[in-house]
């Protein structure tokens, strides 16, 4: 009995907690605090957003890239609107009637009772004259804002643009942004878009019954200061970018530019390129159009993007897998009378070199060396089973960055496919063997590169068998923090001691009288390095350098494609000592290359004739059987002709070449 009372109070003791509990806390929520007051008094509270200051871009050494500049937008509350001289409004800010009637009644479906932009991007002169009438335009108001300015133009598709957010973003980021907002939409502005947009600030502003502003409510308690966005540090060097772009201007093409010890890119170029502060203001959507519809595909961002066969970047790799396996040494010789023979087939190397060991092989980029390499490779385990042994060498060839993306801080990345034994068992059935494939062991045939990829490959070289992943941020914020991916060494599984000789070749190629590369010489410095061609059955074939300088402790490692350029020392190869040169000692000697100034190379115009333009062209044989090395030299013209302005064919690179 006692327990049956006992149980009685406790209950009724718990049930008095409860209550208790429930009246503190109506008491708090309609008298200690003021949030449910804010929550309950919408009608009565508006919130203006103040937007912060955009993050700004610099280069590698302080240089500003991207800052920000005041704008305006006219901001509209439809219900607050009394009666006005429209047309004296539309004449300030340089409308029509018709345009204030649709950009009134957007405003009105959005909704009566909150502002929405009316007029965005006014200027300060327009600012100016609208802050000395404001008083006759009830239910207008102005609101500041900054906007991008790019100082130097240059670095378009490098840093991206901003622009207006769409539904689907305002949804993709919680409502962080509101109709109206502007969001990095490519490159840097999209890579880094939380970083740079910063936080914005809220005033909860108070109204009474008239609908009439008293000010923020409870003096500002609940108010919020706008946070700037964060500064970024680029790995960009402003100077060569700047000087990459002149050189490619009117030509289709990319440069990538790598400092091999840190992985920052140091140059990052895409050619046609645009001046992105045609991206910003009133104009912007226009400017946007026009480049849209440009031909040679100014948003394409060939860096990482482009797909070209590595040709002479990848005959250092296979002779570096090779060393590492034992399958030869740097003395091991081949007979080259001129080609190489699987059966009744015979594929045509460019020289008749004779017996040729791996450093001479490599200065004259010797295919029929490195066809025999590639034999070795795939019968390394008998004749029967060539398909296991291309596997285990595929694999190999992955860890040097072929195959998938390389994991750059930069928006929609390509890796392209390298393909296994099973994919050829799928495209030649189970008969296929090395016969089948051998211009891969060149770099041809089924495996394709970007130009950040042969930067790369090249920087493995450098380092001697290790690279960090290619990144453009060096750093955030004042504290300059990065990700700690882009710190990571990744190792290639080839030990320093085979490096060596792959950089003797290489040496060779650009510094001796036998090299391929001559036209990439810089005085006073050291330079390694391959040219190639990529064939284009549309037009005149693509002019490939890669290398890295100096030999040692290497401080750059360069790829250049120009599109239409012929041999790779006609083009790519002058521009890569320019670049070079010019970030090694801040300074051109003005020198000549195959007869011709930098500012000849600038003015030249590369870009591909227009489809109805084409002369008609026999098919393109197997480049593997035919000599693709004669040299194209420079235009030399003292200023470019663009008379290309219609629709042009877009390139398509099918295979490369020494």
């Amino acid at each position: 009995m006692d327990q049956l009372f006992n149980r009685k109070y406790i209950i009724q003791g718990l049930f008095v907690l409860l209550a208790l509990i429930l009246l503190g806390r109506l008491f708090y929520i309609q008298v200690a605090s003021d949030k449910y007051f804010l929550d309950a008094n919408n009608n009565a509270l508006r919130k203006k957003f103040i937007y912060p200051a955009r993050g700004v871009i610099t280069d590698r050494k302080g240089k500003v890239l991207a800052q920000n500049q005041p704008t305006y937008d006219l901001m509209v509350t439809p219900n607050e609107v009394l009666p006005f001289d429209t047309l004296s409004l539309c004449n300030v800010i340089g409308i029509t009637m018709e345009d204030f009637r649709k950009k009134f009644h957007k405003a009105v479906v959005q909704s009566r009772y909150q502002s929405s932009i009316f007029q965005k991007l006014l200027s300060v002169q327009t600012y100016a004259m609208l802050q000395e009438r404001m008083a006759n335009y009830k239910g207008f108001e102005v609101q500041k804002r900054t906007i991008r300015y790019y100082p130097d133009s240059i670095g378009g598709q490098l840093l991206g643009y901003i622009k207006e957010v769409s539904q689907a973003e305002i949804e993709r980021h919680h409502g962080y942004y509101k109709p109206g907002d502007y969001i990095g939409k490519s490159g840097i502005e999209r890579q880094y878009e939380t970083d740079l947009r910063g936080t914005k600030g809220v005033r909860n502003m108070l109204y009474n019954v008239r609908n009439v502003a008293q000010g923020s409510y409870a003096d500002g308690k609940f108010d919020s200061l706008a946070i700037a966005g964060e500064q970024l540090t680029t790995t960009i060097d402003v100077e060569i970018q700047k000087l990459g772009e002149q050189l490619l201007n009117n030509k289709v093409g990319s440069i990538v530019a790598i400092e091999p010890a840190t992985g920052e890119v140091l140059a990052f170029v895409s050619s046609p390129g645009y001046d992105p502060n045609l991206m910003v203001g009133s104009e912007s959507g226009n400017n946007y159009m026009k480049i849209f519809s440009n031909p040679y595909r100014p948003f394409f961002i060939r860096p990482i993007k482009g797909r070209y066969s590595p040709g002479s970047a990848f005959k250092p790799l296979s002779a570096l897998i090779a060393l590492q396996e034992g399958l030869v040494n740097e003395n091991t010789t081949f007979n080259c009378p001129g080609y190489y023979q699987v059966g009744k087939t015979r594929f045509k190397c460019e020289h008749v070199d004779g017996n040729i060991a791996l450093r001479r092989g490599i200065a004259r980029s010797c295919n029929t060396y490195f066809w025999n390499l590639f034999v070795k490779e795939m019968t390394k385990k008998g004749r029967k089973n060539q398909h296991k042994a291309y596997d285990e060498w595929q694999e190999k060839v992955r860890k040097f960055g072929i195959g998938d993306t390389l994991g750059i801080d930069y928006p929609g990345e390509r890796g392209y496919k390298l393909f296994t034994a099973e994919d050829y068992t799928q495209r030649y059935s189970k008969y296929w063997s090395y016969g089948t494939i051998l211009s891969v062991g060149i770099g041809q045939g089924e495996i394709t590169t970007t130009p950040l990829q042969m930067a790369n490959i090249m920087a493995i070289i450098a380092n001697k068998g290790y690279y960090i992943k290619p990144h453009l941020v060096k750093g955030i914020g004042n504290d300059k923090h990065i990700d700690p991916k882009y710190k990571e060494k990744h190792y290639v599984g080839v030990d320093a001691k085979h490096f060596g000789p792959v950089i003797d070749g290489m040496q060779d190629a650009v510094n001796s009288p036998i090299g391929t590369a001559r036209e990439s010489m810089i005085p006073n410095i050291l330079m390694c390095g391959k040219t190639g061609t990529v064939q284009n059955t549309h037009g005149k074939n693509h002019s490939v350098f890669i290398g890295f300088a100096p030999r040692d402790n290497p401080k750059i490692a360069i790829a250049v494609i120009v599109e239409n350029g012929g041999y790779g020392g006609a083009y790519a190869a002058p521009i890569a000592s320019f670049i070079t040169e010019k970030y090694l000692t801040d300074s051109l000697k003005g020198r000549r290359i195959n007869g011709a100034t930098i500012e000849q190379y600038k003015a030249d115009n590369l870009l591909p004739v227009l489809k109805d333009k084409l002369p008609k062209q026999k098919p393109k044989v197997d480049t593997s059987k035919v000599d693709t090395a004669k040299k194209t030299v420079p235009l030399k013209t003292a200023v470019a002709t663009n008379q290309f302005n219609k629709t042009a064919v877009a390139p398509k690179n099918n295979a490369a070449t020494e």
